[in-house]
Protein backbone atom coordinates (compact mmCIF):
# COMPACT_ATOMS: atom_id res chain seq x y z
CA UNK A 1 0.00 0.00 0.00
CA UNK A 2 2.63 2.64 0.85
CA UNK A 3 4.26 1.84 -2.67
CA UNK A 4 1.22 2.45 -4.55
CA UNK A 5 0.82 5.65 -2.16
CA UNK A 6 4.70 6.52 -3.59
CA UNK A 7 3.66 5.92 -7.35
CA UNK A 8 0.43 8.19 -6.89
CA UNK A 9 2.45 11.33 -5.32
CA UNK A 10 5.18 10.68 -7.85
CA UNK A 11 2.34 11.05 -10.66
CA UNK A 12 1.02 14.14 -9.32
CA UNK A 13 4.56 15.54 -9.29
CA UNK A 14 4.61 15.05 -12.98
CA UNK A 15 0.97 16.06 -13.52
CA UNK A 16 1.39 19.82 -11.77
CA UNK A 17 4.95 19.70 -13.28
CA UNK A 18 3.70 18.98 -16.77
CA UNK A 19 0.96 22.07 -16.06
CA UNK A 20 3.59 24.50 -14.79
CA UNK A 21 5.99 23.79 -17.71
CA UNK A 22 3.23 24.04 -20.43
CA UNK A 23 1.64 27.16 -19.74
CA UNK A 24 0.14 28.87 -22.96
CA UNK A 25 3.21 31.77 -23.77
CA UNK A 26 1.66 35.65 -25.01
CA UNK A 27 1.13 36.54 -28.09
CA UNK A 28 2.97 39.01 -29.60
CA UNK A 29 0.01 41.39 -29.85
CA UNK A 30 -0.55 40.67 -25.77
CA UNK A 31 3.05 41.31 -24.73
CA UNK A 32 3.19 45.00 -27.56
CA UNK A 33 -0.25 46.17 -25.38
CA UNK A 34 1.49 44.79 -22.12
CA UNK A 35 4.27 47.54 -23.51
CA UNK A 36 2.55 50.14 -24.45
CA UNK A 37 0.97 50.15 -21.04
CA UNK A 38 3.99 50.01 -19.07
CA UNK A 39 5.53 52.64 -21.07
CA UNK A 40 2.49 54.83 -20.33
CA UNK A 41 3.12 54.42 -17.13
CA UNK A 42 6.75 54.25 -17.07
CA UNK A 43 6.71 58.04 -18.24
CA UNK A 44 4.11 58.88 -15.30
CA UNK A 45 6.84 57.61 -12.55
CA UNK A 46 9.65 59.58 -14.20
CA UNK A 47 8.30 62.63 -15.32
CA UNK A 48 9.70 65.30 -12.76
CA UNK A 49 12.59 63.41 -11.67
CA UNK A 50 15.95 64.98 -12.99
CA UNK A 51 19.35 62.41 -13.55
CA UNK A 52 22.75 63.64 -13.78
CA UNK A 53 24.28 62.62 -17.05
CA UNK A 54 27.94 62.24 -17.87
CA UNK A 55 28.35 62.13 -21.82
CA UNK A 56 31.27 61.66 -24.10
CA UNK A 57 31.06 61.92 -27.46
CA UNK A 58 34.09 61.37 -30.04
CA UNK A 59 34.63 62.08 -33.65
CA UNK A 60 37.03 60.52 -36.04
CA UNK A 61 37.59 61.44 -39.39
CA UNK A 62 37.60 58.16 -42.06
CA UNK A 63 37.68 59.63 -45.39
CA UNK A 64 39.91 58.39 -48.05
CA UNK A 65 42.39 61.56 -47.52
CA UNK A 66 43.30 61.98 -43.50
CA UNK A 67 46.55 64.05 -42.47
CA UNK A 68 48.32 63.96 -39.10
CA UNK A 69 46.17 66.62 -38.17
CA UNK A 70 42.79 65.34 -38.22
CA UNK A 71 43.36 64.96 -34.46
CA UNK A 72 40.23 63.04 -33.48
CA UNK A 73 38.00 65.45 -31.52
CA UNK A 74 36.80 64.90 -27.97
CA UNK A 75 33.82 66.07 -25.98
CA UNK A 76 32.75 65.87 -22.18
CA UNK A 77 29.32 66.88 -21.48
CA UNK A 78 27.51 66.94 -18.11
CA UNK A 79 24.13 68.14 -17.92
CA UNK A 80 20.65 67.15 -16.31
CA UNK A 81 18.43 65.05 -17.84
CA UNK A 82 14.70 65.79 -17.18
CA UNK A 83 11.17 64.27 -18.73
CA UNK A 84 8.71 66.92 -18.89
CA UNK A 85 5.36 67.17 -20.30
CA UNK A 86 4.13 70.49 -21.12
CA UNK A 87 1.03 71.74 -20.00
CA UNK A 88 -0.20 72.92 -23.79
CA UNK A 89 0.92 69.78 -25.30
CA UNK A 90 -0.28 66.13 -25.17
CA UNK A 91 3.46 64.81 -25.45
CA UNK A 92 6.33 64.28 -22.99
CA UNK A 93 9.91 65.86 -24.21
CA UNK A 94 13.23 65.06 -22.96
CA UNK A 95 15.47 67.79 -21.86
CA UNK A 96 19.09 67.93 -21.17
CA UNK A 97 20.45 71.12 -19.19
CA UNK A 98 24.11 71.23 -19.99
CA UNK A 99 25.97 72.62 -16.52
CA UNK A 100 29.76 71.70 -17.80
CA UNK A 101 31.27 71.46 -21.16
CA UNK A 102 34.84 69.58 -20.92
CA UNK A 103 35.13 70.38 -17.39
CA UNK A 104 34.08 74.16 -17.82
CA UNK A 105 31.03 74.86 -15.82
CA UNK A 106 28.19 77.01 -17.28
CA UNK A 107 26.91 79.78 -15.48
CA UNK A 108 23.51 80.15 -16.98
CA UNK A 109 21.20 77.54 -15.95
CA UNK A 110 20.97 77.66 -12.24
CA UNK A 111 17.54 76.31 -11.25
CA UNK A 112 16.40 76.47 -14.85
CA UNK A 113 14.35 72.77 -14.33
CA UNK A 114 12.87 74.05 -11.03
CA UNK A 115 11.78 77.33 -12.83
CA UNK A 116 10.70 75.31 -15.90
CA UNK A 117 8.11 72.95 -13.54
CA UNK A 118 6.51 75.96 -12.31
CA UNK A 119 5.63 78.20 -15.29
CA UNK A 120 2.25 77.49 -16.62
CA UNK A 121 3.13 77.24 -20.39
CA UNK A 122 6.33 76.91 -20.99
CA UNK A 123 6.85 75.94 -24.53
CA UNK A 124 9.62 78.55 -25.32
CA UNK A 125 11.93 77.76 -22.79
CA UNK A 126 11.76 73.86 -23.49
CA UNK A 127 12.51 74.85 -27.34
CA UNK A 128 15.47 77.29 -26.11
CA UNK A 129 16.99 74.54 -23.34
CA UNK A 130 16.65 71.47 -26.33
CA UNK A 131 18.03 73.69 -29.22
CA UNK A 132 21.04 74.83 -26.49
CA UNK A 133 21.78 71.03 -25.65
CA UNK A 134 22.01 70.24 -29.06
CA UNK A 135 24.72 72.88 -30.35
CA UNK A 136 27.25 70.75 -28.12
CA UNK A 137 27.18 68.00 -30.20
CA UNK A 138 30.36 67.55 -31.82
CA UNK A 139 30.79 65.85 -35.62
CA UNK A 140 29.21 67.24 -38.91
CA UNK A 141 25.91 65.27 -38.15
CA UNK A 142 22.59 67.01 -36.94
CA UNK A 143 20.90 65.58 -34.08
CA UNK A 144 18.37 65.21 -31.35
CA UNK A 145 17.96 61.60 -31.39
CA UNK A 146 20.44 60.92 -28.34
CA UNK A 147 18.33 60.68 -25.62
CA UNK A 148 17.46 57.78 -23.74
CA UNK A 149 13.86 57.30 -24.24
CA UNK A 150 13.61 58.26 -27.93
CA UNK A 151 13.02 54.31 -28.65
CA UNK A 152 10.14 53.99 -26.39
CA UNK A 153 7.98 55.83 -29.03
CA UNK A 154 7.87 52.86 -31.31
CA UNK A 155 5.95 51.35 -28.25
CA UNK A 156 2.97 53.82 -27.70
CA UNK A 157 -0.47 52.57 -28.43
CA UNK A 158 -0.92 55.43 -30.81
CA UNK A 159 2.28 54.58 -32.80
CA UNK A 160 2.13 50.74 -32.70
CA UNK A 161 -0.46 50.93 -35.43
CA UNK A 162 2.26 51.74 -38.29
CA UNK A 163 5.07 49.86 -36.85
CA UNK A 164 5.97 46.40 -37.93
CA UNK A 165 7.01 43.89 -35.01
CA UNK A 166 8.61 40.63 -34.85
CA UNK A 167 9.52 38.49 -32.13
CA UNK A 168 12.86 36.86 -32.44
CA UNK A 169 13.02 33.28 -30.60
CA UNK A 170 17.08 33.56 -30.73
CA UNK A 171 18.29 36.92 -30.05
CA UNK A 172 21.42 37.98 -31.79
CA UNK A 173 24.21 39.92 -30.22
CA UNK A 174 22.58 43.86 -28.95
CA UNK A 175 24.98 45.02 -31.58
CA UNK A 176 24.16 43.00 -34.89
CA UNK A 177 26.88 44.26 -37.68
CA UNK A 178 30.59 44.01 -37.28
CA UNK A 179 30.55 47.60 -37.77
CA UNK A 180 28.45 48.49 -35.08
CA UNK A 181 29.66 46.32 -32.78
CA UNK A 182 33.27 48.05 -33.58
CA UNK A 183 32.38 51.68 -33.22
CA UNK A 184 30.71 50.39 -30.13
CA UNK A 185 32.99 49.91 -27.32
CA UNK A 186 31.62 46.43 -26.04
CA UNK A 187 28.20 44.34 -25.94
CA UNK A 188 27.52 45.41 -22.27
CA UNK A 189 24.51 45.10 -22.16
CA UNK A 190 23.41 41.96 -21.00
CA UNK A 191 19.24 40.16 -20.23
CA UNK A 192 18.12 37.22 -18.64
CA UNK A 193 16.81 34.12 -21.12
CA UNK A 194 12.99 34.86 -20.24
CA UNK A 195 13.21 38.10 -21.78
CA UNK A 196 11.78 38.84 -25.30
CA UNK A 197 13.88 40.00 -28.26
CA UNK A 198 11.26 41.89 -29.97
CA UNK A 199 12.32 43.02 -33.90
CA UNK A 200 10.22 46.51 -35.45
CA UNK A 201 10.28 48.44 -38.26
CA UNK A 202 8.21 51.46 -39.00
CA UNK A 203 6.42 51.70 -42.33
CA UNK A 204 4.29 54.12 -44.05
CA UNK A 205 4.78 58.26 -43.76
CA UNK A 206 4.74 60.64 -41.63
CA UNK A 207 7.75 58.80 -39.70
CA UNK A 208 8.56 59.56 -36.13
CA UNK A 209 12.39 60.71 -37.25
CA UNK A 210 13.01 63.15 -39.87
CA UNK A 211 15.40 64.16 -42.16
CA UNK A 212 16.69 68.34 -41.24
CA UNK A 213 14.85 69.05 -44.47
CA UNK A 214 11.44 67.48 -43.11
CA UNK A 215 11.73 63.96 -45.13
CA UNK A 216 10.45 60.64 -43.68
CA UNK A 217 13.37 58.88 -42.23
CA UNK A 218 11.79 55.06 -41.38
CA UNK A 219 13.11 53.38 -38.34
CA UNK A 220 14.23 49.93 -37.26
CA UNK A 221 15.42 48.60 -33.74
CA UNK A 222 14.95 46.08 -31.21
CA UNK A 223 13.36 45.93 -27.80
CA UNK A 224 14.16 43.74 -25.19
CA UNK A 225 10.65 43.06 -23.32
CA UNK A 226 9.82 40.96 -19.90
CA UNK A 227 6.85 39.38 -21.76
CA UNK A 228 4.94 39.52 -18.25
CA UNK A 229 4.39 42.83 -17.71
CA UNK A 230 5.82 44.60 -20.67
CA UNK A 231 8.71 46.34 -19.13
CA UNK A 232 11.97 47.39 -21.65
CA UNK A 233 15.11 46.39 -20.36
CA UNK A 234 16.93 47.03 -23.88
CA UNK A 235 16.10 49.65 -26.17
CA UNK A 236 18.04 49.74 -29.71
CA UNK A 237 17.44 52.22 -32.55
CA UNK A 238 18.49 52.63 -35.49
CA UNK A 239 18.01 54.69 -38.47
CA UNK A 240 19.86 54.70 -41.91
CA UNK A 241 19.45 57.23 -44.66
CA UNK A 242 20.57 60.79 -45.50
CA UNK A 243 24.57 58.98 -46.29
CA UNK A 244 24.32 58.17 -42.16
CA UNK A 245 23.63 54.87 -40.49
CA UNK A 246 22.63 55.76 -36.72
CA UNK A 247 22.48 53.13 -33.79
CA UNK A 248 21.55 54.43 -30.19
CA UNK A 249 20.92 51.27 -27.50
CA UNK A 250 19.74 52.04 -23.83
CA UNK A 251 20.11 49.74 -21.15
CA UNK A 252 17.94 49.99 -17.96
CA UNK A 253 17.82 48.21 -14.16
CA UNK A 254 16.29 48.99 -11.07
CA UNK A 255 16.67 52.04 -8.97
CA UNK A 256 15.97 51.08 -5.61
CA UNK A 257 15.32 54.47 -4.57
CA UNK A 258 12.86 55.27 -7.56
CA UNK A 259 11.27 51.67 -7.53
CA UNK A 260 11.24 51.22 -10.83
CA UNK A 261 13.23 50.64 -13.80
CA UNK A 262 15.62 53.70 -15.08
CA UNK A 263 17.98 54.08 -18.15
CA UNK A 264 21.36 53.67 -16.80
CA UNK A 265 23.37 54.04 -20.01
CA UNK A 266 23.29 54.50 -23.38
CA UNK A 267 25.82 54.20 -26.54
CA UNK A 268 25.37 55.16 -29.56
CA UNK A 269 27.27 55.48 -33.12
CA UNK A 270 27.19 57.50 -36.50
CA UNK A 271 28.79 56.17 -39.46
CA UNK A 272 28.92 58.64 -42.61
CA UNK A 273 30.34 61.75 -44.41
CA UNK A 274 33.97 60.94 -43.51
CA UNK A 275 33.42 60.59 -40.18
CA UNK A 276 32.94 58.04 -37.27
CA UNK A 277 31.06 59.34 -33.89
CA UNK A 278 30.96 57.43 -31.20
CA UNK A 279 29.01 58.56 -27.93
CA UNK A 280 28.84 56.80 -24.39
CA UNK A 281 26.08 58.38 -21.16
CA UNK A 282 26.02 57.40 -17.82
CA UNK A 283 22.85 57.75 -15.72
CA UNK A 284 22.68 58.40 -11.81
CA UNK A 285 22.23 60.77 -8.94
CA UNK A 286 18.20 60.60 -9.54
CA UNK A 287 16.28 63.37 -7.67
CA UNK A 288 12.67 64.86 -7.68
CA UNK A 289 12.09 68.27 -8.77
CA UNK A 290 10.44 70.21 -6.49
CA UNK A 291 7.58 71.83 -8.26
Amino acid sequence: MSKWRLTWAAWAICLATLTVTTEAQPTLAEVLKRSAAYVEEFRKQLSGIATEETYRQDVVNTGRFVSALDLPQKRRLKSELLLVKPADSDRYVELRDVFEVDGTPLNSRQGRLEKLLREPSAGSRIASIVAESARYNIGGVTRNINTPLMALQFLDAINQRRVEFKHVEKAAPVFPSKQDQQFNESTVFRVATEMWNVEFRERGRGTIIRKPNGDDLPASGRFWIDPSNGSVLISELTVDGGGVRATVTVSYQSEPLMGFLVPVEMRESYLGRGERITGHAEYGRFRQISK
